[in-house]
């Protein structure tokens, strides 16, 4: 039995999520877990059953997403990325595949995760690549949401930007950084955590448009986030513009580099 990294990358548009809906074994067509265990059984021509470093909700994209699984097939890192992926839907590939030791956990592993959510601030909505961007009409004030923003940084307590259906035994997160940039038309929301509460990107996101469009001062996010009060919070923004860029590892696993934290100096 031989554990395997792969690298998949997904348009979350036409799935209900990364997680399986239906037991193991059990196809449901509707998540991106199951159909990428289809593909990876079609090439072990024995069931496969996948971890993934983080999992993302309905409409969400990743670029860069690392799954591990066991395998007895004898199959080389080049029949395992192209097999599976010639039997994905259009909307899942695999980049890479590597072999790794036995301890190597996806999720475990991983010492952070990386989101971007992209949104288009013009008063028309997207026609072209609506569904990887969000859409503000009106005026951002990018440099106000940053400078906001940076509150946030640290370990703390994100009760106020975590969804009542979060299944996490408690709200503390590491946020290492975020950031908020123009680039023309569009705004970029960068951030990087140990790890994520459910829906906790989007909701920060939500309350950032609000100060970006003048509604709430800049010190409102520091004051939601002492709160610990969703209620008070801004509402969550749509999945359409979030993108799992990938998580982080130790450099000793080897992995790509888009997946390997940076060597300290």
């Amino acid at each position: 039995m031989t554990r395997y990294a792969i690298g998949v990358e997904y348009d979350g548009g036409g799935f209900q999520g990364w997680q399986r809906l239906t037991p193991h074994g059990t196809p449901d067509g509707l998540t991106v877990q199951s159909a990428l265990e289809q593909a990876l059984s079609t090439v072990a021509a024995a069931p496969v059953e996948t971890i993934c470093a983080g999992r993302t909700d309905a409409g969400v994209h990743a670029q860069g997403q690392v799954v591990h699984f066991d395998s007895a097939a004898r199959r080389d890192q080049r029949s395992w990325m192209l097999g599976a992926t010639s039997h994905l839907p259009p909307s899942v590939s695999v980049h890479w595949c590597q072999p790794m030791p036995d301890d190597f956990h996806a999720r475990f592993s991983a010492r952070a995760r990386r989101y971007r959510y992209a949104i288009l601030n013009r008063a028309i909505r997207p026609a072209l690549f609506r569904q990887y961007l969000g859409w503000e009409r009106m005026p951002l004030d990018a440099a106000a949401m940053h400078r906001a923003a940076q509150a946030l940084l640290g370990e703390n307590d994100f009760s106020a930007f975590r969804t009542v259906h979060c299944q996490s035994p408690h709200a503390w997160r590491e946020l290492q950084s975020i950031s908020v940039r123009r680039d023309g038309e569009q705004v970029a929301i960068d951030v990087q955590a140990n790890a994520f509460l459910h829906h906790m990107v989007r909701n920060i996101v939500g309350s950032l448009l609000m100060v970006g469009r003048g509604e709430r001062p800049e010190s409102w996010i520091a004051e939601l986030l002492a709160g610990r009060d969703r209620t008070l919070a801004g509402p969550t923004a749509p999945p359409d513009g979030l993108i799992f860029v990938s998580p982080l590892y130790p450099a000793h696993w080897g992995l790509p580099a888009q997946v390997t934290l940076p060597e300290e100096v």
